[in-house]
């Protein structure tokens, strides 16, 4: 069984990525960590694990950490001083496991183009040092990392995205919570997919928007 340890367990993305792991591939096994347990203890079962904790609490991480294949950080690290993907990177590395998958924003490069990047980058000022710390921290951790630029989201039903790779201007403006859920999927049932590589995930029709499609 391949486990998948998903720290932040309770967000919107996070739940959309459970609900597919647990229907589409049987060979998964989860562990859910969150603050608050009772929010996802319905879910609790033989292939589920529902574990209240603090990512901040690196002692607990480490103990839920143990036996797990692939971390998906279901949030942004905005903390100044990225306890968080600090916390994540030690824990990973004594316990032993490789495999990362990391949530940021859009702009941690000036990879955002026009009217809309000018936008983007004065909206998420006061974040934008801590996600930029967050990304740089996994790249040059030795994991096997991916983080994944988010694009203003929205919650239409369909999967619709392109992806750009680190080095590439940014497609699009917004994306759907299906769509980012999609590449999670994905990459959890081919570790290899996009791996050591950080890549934009939107839908290539809002490229020239000035703000968010919702």
């Amino acid at each position: 069984m391949k486990k998948v340890l998903i720290i932040g367990a309770n967000g919107q993305i996070a739940r959309i990525v459970i609900e597919r792991l647990l229907k589409e591939q049987e060979d998964t096994e989860l562990t859910l960590y969150l603050r608050n347990s009772s929010r996802l203890s319905s879910l609790a079962g033989d292939r589920v694990k529902v574990i209240e904790g603090d990512i901040d609490n690196l002692k607990d991480l480490k103990t839920v950490m143990l036996g797990q294949n692939i971390v998906f950080i279901a949030f942004v690290d905005h903390d100044k001083d990225n306890t968080a993907t600090k916390n994540v990177i030690k824990a990973m590395k004594e316990q032993g496991v490789k495999r990362v998958i990391s949530t940021n924003v859009l702009g941690i490069y000036d990879e955002v183009p026009g009217e809309y990047g000018r936008w983007n980058k004065e909206a998420i000022a006061s974040g934008l040092p801590s996600a930029i710390g967050s990304d740089k921290l996994l790249e040059e951790s030795g994991l096997d990392y991916t983080t994944l630029r988010l694009p203003w989201l929205n919650d239409r039903d369909e999967v619709k995205y392109v992806l750009t790779h680190k080095s590439e201007e940014y497609n699009g403006v917004s994306g759907s919570r299906q769509s980012i859920a999609d590449v999670v999927v994905r990459m959890v049932e081919n570790p290899e997919f996009l791996k050591n590589d950080s890549v934009g995930i939107a839908d290539a029709d809002t490229q020239g928007e000035d703000r968010p499609v919702y």
